[in-house]
């Protein structure tokens, strides 16, 4: 059994650097359909380098010039995506060393949790941590968040599906184009954007129906 990682593997070359796209709300219940097939057709035909996919929700790995700006690489794909498929498709992009970041600034004990059952709202700005203290902690305990500098960690111990705390934070969010990966993600995609020049990342083959 495979884990849903498909494409090339590559080697960032002196001027190329990994990033990391994450985009939002396709291939949610059959609609906004994305293949991944499809997804790096796309990113290589803007000429990312050797793009990676992971699982169906929308989650890339892929070489551009070391230096890009990853709000300009998530405009330019967004656009290269609505084109292809005629609807929106929210994107957020970030460098290996900006994915390492967030998971070095994550607050939890995250051996001893449940990789399924953390989250990480990813955004494209600083979260209002005015909205989020307004939230009632106690209201939706045993779940908990906290801030990061452009993320917001959350943990729902019974389940993200149970809980209120996900419609809070979605609530307290609002303006933000934001978007959730749970541990396990964020984990294996650092293990595919390798986050060291001249690194590789590991491949595993294809899923087979």
């Amino acid at each position: 059994m495979t884990d849903g990682t498909e494409g090339p593997t590559a080697e960032s070359g002196e001027h190329t650097a990994r990033y990391v796209a994450l985009l939002r709300g396709i291939n949610v219940g059959g609609h906004r359909r994305v293949p991944m097939a499809d997804l790096r057709e796309v990113l290589a035909g803007l000429g990312h380098r050797a793009p990676v996919t992971h699982l169906q929700s929308g989650n890339a790995v892929f070489g551009a010039p070391r230096g890009s700006d990853p709000a300009a690489l998530a405009r330019e794909l967004a656009a290269a995506l609505e084109s292809r498929f005629g609807f929106p498709v929210d994107t957020l992009v970030l460098a290996a060393a900006e994915l390492r970041a967030v998971a070095a600034r994550c607050p939890y004990d995250t051996a001893a949790l449940d990789p399924a059952k953390l989250l990480v709202f990813f955004l494209d700005g600083a979260p209002d941590r005015a909205a989020l203290a307004r939230l009632d902690a106690d209201r939706y305990a045993p779940g908990t968040f906290k801030a990061g500098e452009r993320e917001v960690f959350a943990y729902f111990p019974d389940g993200m599906g149970r809980s209120r705390l996900a419609d809070a934070l979605t609530g307290a969010l609002q303006g933000h184009l934001a978007t959730a990966r749970n541990w396990r993600t964020v984990t294996k995609l650092r293990e595919l954007a390798g986050e060291e020049p001249g690194s590789r990342a590991r491949q595993d083959p294809p899923d087979r129906p």
